[in-house]
């Protein structure tokens, strides 16, 4: 009885100590960037940091210089996602260092291009801005760990050239994270595409509605869950 009894203290003295552990592990800093598919008002955003807290994932802080907008309930939703931003522009403008200084992300979570490709940007436009962003995001963390995005298909009744200058975009996408990715600081491709309809899934061709915005926070769900976990 005396072992058991030593043995069931060691136990919970263990058990005790690990919790103390997950309980002062810090949270880990994500930042969702993006246009205004990210952040105006960005809903997906909230589904999925919902989504995080059903599935008991709570070691997280959504970080970024724009604050939550409303989407029907409290969430955690500091954002970079700037309406009408290009991933080009925010290069030529050096935006990102700033953004990245203030909130010290450990993981970044990309949906960008749609502007790009509304603005008859090249995929090889895109990606080498895509490749100045991953750069400064790495000069910020050596270990930062990087979500790229298969953004959603979209088709103004405006923009002629807009649905199949995504599908270019996507399809060039993967190559590129192959040939930058590190094992220090991973890139995760993430499908966005696939199953997202711009007839049924946008108000306007190009931003989410309400279904839109689940297909986006379960596209991002899994890939995001996996490098937490990593």
């Amino acid at each position: 009885m005396a072992k058991m009894g030593r043995a069931t203290w060691l136990l919970t003295a263990l058990a005790v100590a690990s919790s103390m552990v997950a309980a002062q592990s810090p949270a880990i800093k994500i930042m969702p960037l993006g246009d205004s598919i990210t952040g105006s008002p960005g809903c997906w955003r909230a589904l999925l940091w919902r989504k995080l807290q059903d599935a008991k994932i709570t070691n997280t802080d959504f970080v970024g210089t724009l604050p939550a907008q409303g989407c029907g309930f409290t969430y955690d939703g500091e954002n970079e996602g700037h309406g009408g931003f290009l991933a080009t522009g925010i290069v030529s403008n050096k935006q990102l260092p700033g953004w990245l200084s203030k909130t010290n992300p450990d993981v970044v979570m990309m949906h960008l291009g749609t502007n790009d490709v509304w603005n008859n940007k090249s995929p090889d436009e895109i990606l080498a801005a895509f490749s100045t962003l991953l750069g400064q995001m790495r000069d910020s963390k050596k270990t930062m760990k990087i979500l790229v995005a298969q953004i959603i298909p979209m088709n103004p009744p405006n923009c002629a050239q807009c649905a199949q200058g995504v599908v270019a975009l996507n399809k060039a996408i993967p190559g590129w994270a192959a040939a930058k990715n590190t094992t220090d600081s991973p890139i995760t491709v993430v499908d966005c595409w696939t199953g997202f309809d711009d007839a049924k899934d946008t108000n306007d061709g190009v931003h989410p509605n309400s279904s839109g915005n689940e297909k986006m926070a379960n596209c991002w769900f899994d890939p995001l869950v996996r490098v937490l976990k990593s």
